[in-house]
Parts: structure tokens; C-alpha cells; sequence
């Protein structure tokens, strides 16, 4: 008897001297006395597990949390290379269905479209890709009905043209969960997804961190993000763009330093074919670059990618 009480004590003694010494010790191991015939008094080593101490979680509400405005981040400019860091592995696909892109990240008849459309039908439900918190849940001009979430990353995920809302400002919501129906509401030419992924305001090409294959795949836990990644004008909403994530620092740095854009204002009286001649390049590269027609009006003051 007197041993279990030895036992007991020594367990208390050693707990609270290594909780004090060291708070991130994940096991104590004590020596137990354990008694064998004719052996006289052994010792046994036997490890115990300790328990985590519980860290606070990060307040992703503490910074520019407006619940009115679609961007509180409007007036604060963003510094390149980015880093994002992701605790999963996978995200939660938006629809219930096969993704399908019917329109990419990029370029999109003179404009930029700075996120990308997921196929689906009126009344399909509408999820959140990550944990996070509901920071916009409104009608709001050209998106329609739109939920904003923040994630714990601070990334946020926007989903507009939905049909119904059916989530409010600072519900938690984890991955997966519902948020509304899709639809056709706002500046839309038919029922989609139009999703988009930004930090502090600033775009990013959703595809550069999501794989909108089956697998659901987070591209990396580590994501750091250049110009190329944040600027609709280095890609074609009709076309795929090649992701090669940017994993370091040192990659992104250099990468910053990649030759940027060319661009040609539009301005009164030009045409098409006057401003192919004039830059050294056919109408229908020019047209390609852009995604735009060849009988599509210029408007004064549109910008038109010449090289990316």
C-alpha cells in the first residue's frame, strides 16, 4: 500500500515540476518501484501523455471588420511577394456537383474578371471552402446577393450571383457549411458561382491556391504570392493558367523582379486594326490576349494588354 501512495505522490511531484520547467513537454517519465520475488524492489519507467495547453485563436475580426462594405481593405495598398500559410490539406468544393470553370481568373473583354465561374443550377447549395467567420452578407451591385467569408488565415472568400442568403454577419462557419442557394442575381448571363479568394483586399488568382480538380487540394501549405498571381491583366479568362507554386521567399523575390505588362490606353477614334498596326501585332493576337472580339466596341479610356 504504501508504495501506491509512493507512487501517487511522485506522479504530482514530477507533473507540476515539468509543467513549471517547460510548457511545451508533450509526456512525463517517472520510475515506478515495483516489487518481483526474490528480487527484491525494481523500478518500471512508464511515460504519461500530457495535454496541450489551449492557445487563444486569432481574432481575424479585430482588423478592418465592416459588415457593410464588400472591400474595407479599398484604401490600403497591398506589398509583394505575399505569404499565405494554410493548417489543411484539402477545402471543402463550393457546389454539390463536378467543378466546372466556365470562365477563368484574367482578362475578360477589356476588363478584369478577378475571380472565376463555377457552373451550376438555381438552387444548388452554395458552402464555404474553409473555416472562418461571415464578415458581408448583403445585395450588392453587379455580384447580387453576395456572403463574404474570412478565414483564419486571414484570407476571405467571396461568392456571389446567389439566389438566397441564408447565413449573417459574424456567424461562425466551418468548412463545409452552408451559406446559401446559387443563382443568377446581380450582373450575371446565367446561373453560376462567381468565386473569388482575396487577402486585405487584394485578389488572388483562385486557381493559384485551390486545385479545382476532384482531389480538393490545397496547392501547398505554404503559398507565397507575386504580381503575376494578384493582377488579372497577366492572364486570359478563356484559357487555363499553368500554376507553378512559389514556395519560398528567396523564389518570390526574384520572381517579383519578372518584366511587367505593356499596355495601350484606348483613345478616340482608334480602331482595332489602328492600334495592331501601330504596335507591331495582328488584330487576332490582339483579340487573343484580351479576350475580346474582333467586332467588339472600343470604349475611350479602355486598357488593352499588348504583351504579357
Amino acid at each position: 500500500m504504501k508504495y501506491i501512495f509512493f507512487c501517487l505522490a511522485l506522479v504530482c511531484f514530477t507533473s507540476n515540476t515539468f509543467a513549471q520547467e517547460d510548457s511545451l513537454v508533450n509526456s512525463i517519465k517517472i520510475e515506478l518501484p515495483i516489487t518481483k520475488f526474490n528480487k527484491g524492489i525494481l523500478t518500471e519507467t512508464v511515460e504519461i501523455p500530457l495535454v496541450s495547453p489551449i492557445t487563444e485563436q486569432l481574432d481575424i475580426t479585430a482588423e478592418n471588420w465592416d459588415t457593410t462594405v464588400y472591400n474595407p481593405y479599398k484604401n490600403t495598398m497591398q506589398q509583394f511577394p505575399m505569404v499565405l500559410n494554410f493548417n489543411d490539406s484539402t477545402y471543402a468544393s463550393p457546389v454539390p456537383r463536378k467543378k466546372v470553370v466556365t470562365s477563368h481568373y484574367g482578362w475578360r473583354r477589356g476588363r478584369a474578371h478577378r475571380g472565376i465561374d463555377i457552373d451550376l443550377i438555381t438552387g444548388d447549395s452554395v458552402v464555404s471552402v474553409l473555416d472562418g467567420i461571415v464578415r458581408y452578407a448583403r445585395y450588392t451591385n453587379g455580384f447580387g446577393n453576395t456572403v463574404v467569408v474570412r478565414h483564419y488565415n486571414g484570407l476571405e472568400s467571396t461568392y456571389a450571383h446567389l439566389s438566397l442568403i441564408d447565413v449573417k454577419p459574424n456567424d461562425s462557419i466551418a468548412k463545409g457549411q452552408y451559406l446559401g442557394k446559387g443563382g443568377n442575381t446581380g450582373n450575371s448571363r446565367g446561373s453560376h458561382l462567381h468565386l473569388e479568394l482575396s487577402y486585405k483586399g487584394q485578389p488572388i488568382h483562385p486557381e493559384y491556391l485551390f486545385d479545382f480538380s476532384p482531389k480538393n487540394a490545397i496547392r501547398a501549405d505554404q503559398v507565397w504570392v507575386t504580381q503575376k498571381w494578384a493582377h488579372a491583366r497577366f492572364h486570359n479568362s478563356r484559357r487555363v493558367s499553368t500554376v507553378k507554386v512559389i514556395k519560398s521567399a528567396d523564389e518570390a523575390a526574384l520572381l517579383s523582379l519578372a518584366k511587367q505588362p505593356k499596355f495601350y490606353v484606348v483613345k478616340k477614334g482608334d480602331t482595332l486594326y489602328d492600334i495592331s498596326r501601330r504596335n507591331n501585332m495582328s488584330v487576332t493576337k490582339l483579340c487573343n490576349t484580351n479576350a475580346i472580339k474582333q467586332n467588339a466596341p472600343l470604349k475611350i479610356g479602355q486598357k488593352l494588354v499588348l504583351e504579357l
